[in-house]
């Protein structure tokens, strides 16, 4: 006998499931906080702000990748962007606000951010990546020969300023706070946008290009506009790191840079929303730790062995092993 199914029962099935996730991600968003807030009374705060940089950094790069499926080998090229309009601004317009230099930073990266994608959207797969990383390298040797960057030495001494004229961000616990707030503010933007219906078409992008240009969907648009979050994201992280360790060097728009943030990306889980935090995190702390002992000449080697072991073992990354163990164990 066939069995039938109420259409009432089943939206109202469906609206409880996603009230279990939502309460699930506030759960989970509420302990995040918690222990990001306890934090720097357990560890050294510019430490954890260098943690929280590259995590906005990699948050920002899965927007791209692993929600809209386009790998990007020149996210470096928004990072040094942002931290070099920065460094310059607040060093040389004394009068200039720190927040008002890092939103400067913003803007220029999410400018050059559309102008990439602009030159690559039209690319798919390994032809849009080489593309993107042609054009940051091009990025790279002009911060090179400017002599506002302090070419191969570095910008030097950026000064933290006041928050809104009032907080002093020389004290490192005021600014943890500042970059706290900066990196949660972002990170629920990044989850508001995957859950919302522009995320879904993003996803859809990602699984099936073809089936959602036939849905009518202006697919181009729709990743150009990914593309742009994802460099403005890049650019914030930057232009809060140059004010954090008061300074920008090349190392930030090299391409080995573009390769770490993927790195991190694949080792915490691309496509989760808190896989980049767990990643950036790993990698950080493998690197610190590593440069502090007697490997401290085998930090890259040691980091590729990682990307291929994950690649090859572990695929969907830490996070999205333990949610694939969750869901068939526990579930």
């Amino acid at each position: 006998m066939s069995q039938s199914f109420n259409p009432a029962d089943i939206h109202k099935a469906i609206l409880e499931q996603q009230k279990s996730e939502d309460r699930k991600k506030m759960m989970l968003n509420g302990i995040l906080v918690l222990l990001l807030v306890a934090a720097p009374f357990v560890m050294y705060p510019v430490f954890l702000m260098k943690i929280l940089c590259f995590a906005l950094f990699a948050v920002a790069f899965n927007l791209l990748f692993g929600f809209t499926g386009l790998l990007s080998f020149g996210h470096a090229a928004f990072l040094a962007t942002g931290g070099y309009t920065t460094g310059y601004l607040l060093t040389n317009f004394s009068g200039l606000t720190t927040e008002m230099g890092i939103l400067a930073g913003t803007a220029v990266a999410t400018v050059l951010g559309l102008a990439f994608a602009l030159l690559s959207i039209r690319r798919q797969g390994i032809y849009f990546a080489m593309v993107t990383l042609a054009l940051a390298q091009l990025v790279f040797f002009f911060f090179v020969q400017s002599e506002f960057t302090g070419g191969e030495d570095g910008m030097h001494g950026i000064p933290r300023g006041h928050l809104l004229g009032l907080i002093n961000l020389e004290n490192n616990f005021n600014m943890y706070y500042f970059v706290l707030a900066v990196f949660l503010g972002c990170y629920l933007l990044v989850q508001r946008i995957v859950s919302s219906p522009y995320g879904q078409v993003l996803k859809s992008i990602k699984q099936n290009e073809p089936r959602a240009v036939s849905l009518g969907y202006n697919v181009n648009r729709y990743k150009v506009l990914a593309f742009v979050i994802s460099a403005a994201l890049a650019g914030l992280a930057g232009s809060m790191k140059s004010v954090v360790f008061q300074l920008s060097s090349l190392n930030d728009a090299h391409w080995h840079m573009s390769g770490e943030v993927i790195l991190m990306t694949l080792v915490g889980g691309m496509g989760t929303l808190l896989g980049p935090v767990v990643g950036a995190t790993f990698v950080v702390n493998v690197e610190y730790h590593l440069s502090q002992g007697a490997l401290r000449d085998w930090v890259d080697p040691i980091l590729g062995g990682i990307f291929i072991l994950v690649v090859l073992a572990f695929r969907s990354g830490i996070v999205g092993e333990i949610q694939k163990f969750i869901k068939k164990n526990l579930a």
